[in-house]
């Protein structure tokens, strides 16, 4: 009997070519340049929606003010006075925010408030992502009336 003897077979190494991980990194790199442009776009959509949902609630505050108190806030007593009591105000039963602080539009900027308004009993508006008066897009303002 002849006992013939093959050799083990040959294994490869655990891992990956250079051709593999190439291949991987060109298809991320695809898929990162169609993402990442609809993103950034949609995140400056999202503040001008954030700050508009602001708007409407602080308008909804302001009028629990005026029901309670029978007046809008002043332009000097500001949007303060929805969360603190202004001095001379006695029928005043706020908070009216569930926040200690005022909040701030979507990229960090004060509310501007004036009462009586140009546009109604009062003007709430954000200057958009500039804060500055006037622009388009992100940097328009966004307002209440």
């Amino acid at each position: 009997m002849i006992c013939v003897h093959n050799p083990a077979p040959q294994h490869r190494a655990a891992g990956f070519t250079l051709v593999e991980l190439l291949v991987v990194l060109v298809i991320l790199g695809l898929l990162a340049g169609i993402v990442v442009p609809n993103l950034i776009g949609r995140t400056e959509t999202a503040n001008v929606q954030t700050t508009q949902t602001q708007i409407e609630q602080l308008g909804g505050a302001l009028d629990m003010f005026r029901l309670e108190v029978g007046r809008y806030p002043t332009t000097a007593e500001g949007l303060e006075a929805l969360i603190r009591q202004p001095p001379g105000v006695n029928r005043w039963n706020g908070p009216y925010l569930r926040r200690s602080t005022i909040p701030t539009d979507a990229w960090g900027n004060d509310f501007v408030y004036r009462s009586p308004g140009e546009h109604g009993p009062y003007d709430l508006l954000s200057y958009g992502a500039d804060g500055s008066p006037g622009g388009s897009g992100a940097n328009a303002e966004i307002v209440s009336w």
